[in-house]
């Protein structure tokens, strides 16, 4: 059941990542479909796997009844056959004696007529006898046969259940294949990114990782001045670094989100904190489609206004650490959506 915790572990961190990465709206809500039909089908694999070990543990008890039953029918075979063997001697003595007594009969005629009876209606008893015997020993071969269907039944059964079982935890192992490809992958980039950016570090740049998602954080004094959308000398110098890295990444989607403080912006050409995020966004998107071959479509810009700060508290440093940009790069989803919309056993 490790198995099954692990992967749920990592469902949820997929569901997280999906929620938190800036991907097109019908992907995601694809991908949150799909994330929540395999929570359903595992949560629904284990519930199937507790029955059947429930069942498994019934059917053990059964087996064992069975076979305690088998041997004693077993045993009453025996039991039977001895005493069938015994019969059969004494079935053959009967006879003798009846044949003896027969020519005695020839002999003695009337004299010996009341012995004759009583050996005959002993040996009437001994036949009777027999045929019982003989009539419960089919009864119990019968019944044996019917308990042996039921157990091969039933161990068919069991075969089927494992199969199931198996081919659940191999989608579990590819999908656990697969996100373990996708975290190494943005552990990679994250490298890749860090030592393009070197020299920015600690001067207004950080690179994480958070969700399953590389985070370049740039603060404003990095590329703007205050209330403006044109990204200085340094900013730019940086922006190229981080551009060449992802020219050589194809498969990672980039969304540059702007993000402000909660003081109200006094500008005739910009009408709020909302505006000038998104045109900050955009004036560096700009910057990395003019200095690199990236392809557009790999772009998304987006302005968070003062809606999502890092500090909620109104003082001066607040303020200093909300005035940022964020560039997110996310992973190629498509590899595990076509993993997830395969049907099972391909």
């Amino acid at each position: 059941m490790n198995r099954f915790f692990k992967v749920c572990l990592y469902l949820l961190v997929f569901s997280l990542t999906a929620l938190v990465s800036c991907v097109p709206g019908r992907q995601y809500e694809e991908v949150k479909a799909a994330n929540d039909k395999c929570s359903a089908e595992l949560s629904e694999l284990k519930a199937r796997y507790e029955t059947f070990t429930a069942k498994e543990k019934e059917l053990n008890t059964r087996l064992t009844e069975l076979s305690r039953q088998v041997q004693m029918l077993q045993n009453d075979t025996l039991s039977l056959g001895t005493s069938f063997r015994r019969l059969t001697t004494a079935y053959e003595k009967l006879t003798a004696t009846y044949d003896q007594l027969l020519e005695n009969n020839n002999k003695l005629m009337k004299g010996k007529e009341e012995d004759t009876k009583k050996l005959m209606g002993q040996y009437q008893l001994t036949q009777e006898e027999l045929q019982r015997k003989e009539d419960k020993l089919r009864l119990t071969e019968a019944d044996l046969e019917k308990r042996k269907a039921e157990i091969d039944l039933l161990a068919s059964e069991m075969k089927a259940a494992e199969e199931a079982l198996k081919l659940k935890e191999q989608r579990v192992n590819e999908l656990e294949y697969i996100l373990a490809s996708k975290d190494s992958a943005m552990h990679a980039l994250r490298s890749k990114v860090s030592e393009a950016l070197l020299g920015f570090q600690g001067n207004g740049l950080t690179v994480s990782t958070k969700n399953g998602n590389v985070y370049v954080s740039l603060e404003e004094r990095l590329l703007f001045e205050s209330g403006s959308t044109v990204v200085d000398a340094k900013g730019v110098d940086a922006l190229k670094n981080l551009a060449k890295v992802l020219e050589k990444e194809s498969d990672i989607s980039v969304t540059i989100e702007g993000h402000t403080d909660n003081v109200p912006i006094k500008s005739a050409s910009i009408k709020d904190n909302w505006d000038l995020s998104v045109l900050r966004a955009t004036s560096i998107l700009r910057i990395i489609t003019a200095n690199s071959k990236v392809d557009p479509k790999r772009l998304t810009a987006s302005g968070r206004g003062e809606f999502m700060p890092i500090d909620k508290a109104n003082t001066p440093d607040a303020r200093k650490k909300n005035r940022r940009t964020e560039i997110i790069l996310t992973p190629n989803l498509d590899e595990l959506m076509r993993w997830m919309n395969a049907p099972e056993g391909k």
